[in-house]
């Protein structure tokens, strides 16, 4: 009798492929908790610096949230650029393999790959001519990455069914 041995590039699929794909319950809670604030922190800033500012007799004041707002939201960007890559072996690299939800995959990638130059944008190279160009791009995609992190997960549960 032949036994195989199991590569490590090319792993078997087990009987339930569900848990071949799917992060570890403390992966997913941390990943959900991150992903939460970081929204959460951006979202803030964004009412606090177009609907929370208001006239002085100096000009436009800014806000006492949208500073610390924006502490929160940078300290949890590169954060969030570990805990991204924590995804690289189990996950992306699996599934990839496996030909599984690429499409809902990749277009995760370049959504985060995107908030991250844009998020790099704003801090270093945006000027004042084109600072809000690079703040909508980067806000407007923020805000839509829950919707797509949903669609991802749900295509992802279809397609193990």
């Amino acid at each position: 009798m032949r036994t195989h041995k199991h590569s490590l590039h090319h792993p078997a699929l087990p009987k339930n492929r569900h848990q071949y794909f799917r992060l570890e319950r403390w992966h997913r809670i941390a990943l959900y908790v991150l992903g939460s604030v970081l929204t959460a922190s951006g979202l803030v800033w964004l009412i606090a610096h177009f609907l929370l500012q208001h006239r002085s007799e100096f000009g436009d004041s800014v806000h006492p949230l949208e500073h610390p707002a924006m502490q929160v939201h940078g300290a949890l960007a590169m954060l969030s650029c570990f805990a991204i890559g924590t995804l690289l072996h189990l996950h992306i690299r699996r599934a990839h393999r496996a030909q599984r939800n690429r499409w809902s995959g990749w277009s995760m990638i370049a959504a985060l790959a995107w908030l991250t130059l844009s998020g790099y944008a704003l801090y270093y190279l945006a000027s004042d001519e084109n600072r809000m160009i690079w703040s909508v791009a980067h806000w407007s995609l923020g805000l839509a990455l829950p919707l797509l992190l949903i669609l991802h997960i749900v295509l992802g549960r279809k397609s193990l069914a």
